[in-house]
């Protein structure tokens, strides 16, 4: 190889290390961010591919921290020039699995998308394909000249690093399994005016066109709705497509119901000018019981200072007598979709107090706050 053929493939080589690097790093650490949102998605993975009876139930959590986990460690090993080769052929492999999987994604669509980047970017399955199917030809091309990537560590220092970033992914995903995401990339952050986003979903349609293949004397045309022809046209078939995608959040899925008269309580929680608490358990069932104190002082808390207070979860009539009888429960209980009440907070249960229509405080299970200090928190 020439001198100048030699520069110019070095350069290219360390530009798809660097674009391979940035892209495992932020795809990792998306996903040590929010464990419990990986988690969701492989269960919804399982779901399509008739699998959720095969999974235990503690497999999906831990897949989603392995997964985060091994995609941050690519990321920081390509960066630093560790183990290039094993580093760029494990990548290969990887991408050798996802990028089939992304196509039949986006073929059949049983997923609506596929999470790589969790909740801070959200690829459509067609785009996540394009994307993967770039990234394996980068990784090929990288991994025949691997050699031309330097080291930015020496090979006696290699394992500190690898150690050093094991070490803090493994702590950084367990504080965010612990707590609550550091950082909220859903539309049910702290500060997020849940009110004014609910009814803009509701008014948010996208925009679309249908035509119609019509026949007469054995001539098939197309027509658009507005062109429809007279009756001595037959009608064939019909086709709909999307030309402008709505713009909505997905807060406007949240549908609050009393779980006793089946009254429709959303616009109810949402205009409320004062402060509501809701406690979100998407499955009582599974919830957290070691918080039964806890909730009932919050309870009686919210009386006395005259906030309102509910339990929204997905669970039937028998999982909620049962936590009644267990935990002494006074408060109102309301259902919700479960995907709705796993999007507004990673915790089971969790606590969120909304004042004005507006999210002013989220609290884990792990991590419930003292009522005499909820006024200095809000």
């Amino acid at each position: 190889m020439t001198t100048l053929k030699h520069k110019l493939a070095a350069v290219l080589v360390n530009l798809i290390r660097l674009v391979l690097s940035l892209t495992f790093l932020f795809s990792g650490g998306v996903k040590l961010i929010d464990p419990r949102g990986t988690q969701y998605k492989i269960e919804d993975y399982g779901a399509a591919f008739g699998l959720t009876n095969l999974m235990p139930e503690w497999l999906p959590l831990v897949l989603a921290c392995v997964l985060a986990i091994v995609e941050f460690l690519m990321g920081v090993y390509l960066l630093f020039g560790i183990r290039r080769r094993f580093t760029l052929f494990t990548a290969i492999c990887f991408l050798l699995i996802m990028t089939p999987l992304t196509l039949y994604l986006a073929l059949n669509n049983p997923v609506s998308d596929c999470g790589c980047f969790g909740d801070a970017v959200v690829l459509s399955n067609w785009q996540t394909f394009a994307k993967n199917l770039v990234l394996l030809v980068l990784s090929i091309i990288a991994l025949y000249y691997y050699k031309l990537m330097p080291h930015f560590v020496g090979k006696k220092y290699e394992w500190i690093v690898a150690l050093l970033a094991f070490v803090f992914a493994a702590l950084f995903a367990s504080y965010n399994l612990w707590r609550l995401p550091v950082i909220d990339f859903r539309p049910y952050h702290v500060g997020a005016d849940i009110r004014k986003a609910w009814f803009e979903d509701q008014q948010s349609q996208g925009q679309f066109v249908t035509t119609f293949i019509m026949e007469k004397d054995g001539v098939r045309k197309e027509f658009a709705l507005e062109d429809y022809p007279d009756s001595t046209w037959t009608f064939i078939e019909s086709h709909t497509i999307e030309v402008e995608p709505s713009k909505r959040t997905g807060v406007g899925d949240l549908f609050i119901q009393d779980a006793t008269t089946g009254e429709d309580l959303t616009n109810l929680i949402l205009n409320d000018e004062g402060y509501t608490f809701l406690l979100v358990a998407p499955y009582l069932e599974k919830a957290d019981d070691g918080v039964m104190g806890d909730l009932l002082s919050l309870y009686d808390f919210s009386k006395e200072a005259g906030y309102n207070f509910y339990c929204l979860t997905s669970s039937g009539e028998q999982a909620i007598e049962n936590w009644k009888e267990m935990t002494g429960a006074e408060y109102p209980f309301c259902h919700a979709d479960a995907v709705v009440l796993k999007t507004m907070i990673r915790s089971n249960p969790g606590l969120m107090l909304l004042h004005d229509g507006k999210i002013v405080g989220k609290w884990p299970s792990t991590d419930l706050p003292n009522p005499k200090d909820i006024d200095i928190t809000i």
